[in-house]
């Protein structure tokens, strides 16, 4: 282990066992579909030198480009021993966020469970899926359908060691139930400083059950960087097109300045104090953030120090919570 590997903190993953570097890999963007521009062999660069960093946990999903982030992700993982890699099941509905009338027989029947984590293993190259998830989430489902059968199954035959669920699109509330009956031992977030809302109920309820905690969008998609100004524009077919639709890129600006005032800080280190304030709540394991080049991997991996923001900073982003929804279609 070289003196950058021991530099990088981790965390235990709940009560999985499993410990994991702060800052985790979204394999999200070298899925290639939906981030216009990602390009394999910088994907792998940078996939690779994030695991030489001292990394060693990455996130990606079956319906990251129809399966192209897992080959991807399962070829380095399988030239770095050691590497967590999670995955998800896209449900059988094909529906992003699953409505509240849907059932779990229809997003996840147990049948389906299985097929998709075996096809997973297959493109993963891997034995074994160390956290299984669901890509979406209703609580309702706990005791419906076979899912849990298929779940245990699954670990029996030592296909997954863990389970957990990616949570609907700032819909914390749609999974303590499920924290709390004990049916996961992950939960996936949307956590920022923007959307404080994981903090109400969901992070307590996971510290006081042992669950894991594993955020996304910890800075809501780039604009927490700084990077978006009123004149960024994306190429059509990039989903971040529709995100950062409407009036959305100036709407942004003066919450930006206003962190930026409150805290004193530059433009240049709103991405760092983004991550940190997440990366400061006892409850968080590991924050994944979507990184295709070289420079994002090494300036991202450098805030996985175990050393979150000064309490008087973090009180003082509480007060910039924005609870608004923009995976919907701008007006």
């Amino acid at each position: 282990m070289t003196s950058e590997q021991q530099s990088l903190h981790q965390r235990p993953l709940g009560r999985t066992g499993l410990n994991v570097s702060e800052i985790g890999y979204g394999a999200w963007g070298i899925g290639a579909d939906m981030w216009i521009g990602a390009n394999d062999d910088d994907s792998l660069t940078a996939l690779r030198r994030y695991l030489e960093l001292g990394g060693n946990f990455i996130d990606t999903a079956m319906g990251y480009g129809n399966g192209h982030s897992e080959r991807l992700v399962g070829q380095v993982a399988r030239e770095y021993p050691g590497t967590l890699v999670a995955t998800k099941i896209s449900p059988l509905s094909n529906q992003w966020p699953a409505a509240p009338e849907t059932t779990a027989e229809q997003a996840f029947p147990g049948e389906h469970v299985i097929r998709m984590t075996e096809a997973s293993l297959e493109r993963l190259g891997l034995p074994q899926i160390d956290v299984q998830q669901f890509h979406v989430w209703n609580d309702s489902w706990i005791g419906q359908g076979d899912w849990q059968d298929a779940v245990a199954q699954l670990k029996r035959d030592g296909k997954i060691r863990h389970f957990g669920i990616s949570i609907n699109d700032h819909q914390p509330d749609n999974a303590v139930k499920a924290v709390e009956a004990g049916v996961v031992e992950t939960v996936q977030v949307i956590y920022n400083v923007f959307d404080q809302s994981p903090q109400d109920r969901l992070l307590d309820a996971c510290q006081a059950n042992g669950v894991g905690v594993i955020v996304r969008v910890a800075l809501d998609e780039g604009s927490l960087t700084g990077n978006i100004t009123p004149e960024t524009t994306f190429p059509e077919g990039d989903w971040r097109h529709r995100y950062f639709g409407g009036d959305r890129k100036t709407e942004l600006q003066p919450r930006l300045r206003a962190i930026e005032a409150d805290l004193g800080i530059e433009t240049g280190q709103l991405a760092e104090t983004s991550l940190r304030f997440v990366l400061s709540h006892p409850a968080v394991s590991t924050v994944i953030v979507g990184m295709r080049s070289l420079r994002n991997v090494e300036r991202n991996v450098a805030m996985g120090d175990g050393r979150g923001l000064p309490a008087e900073q973090v009180q003082k982003l509480h007060a910039h919570r924005w609870d608004r929804n923009w995976y919907l279609p701008a007006e």
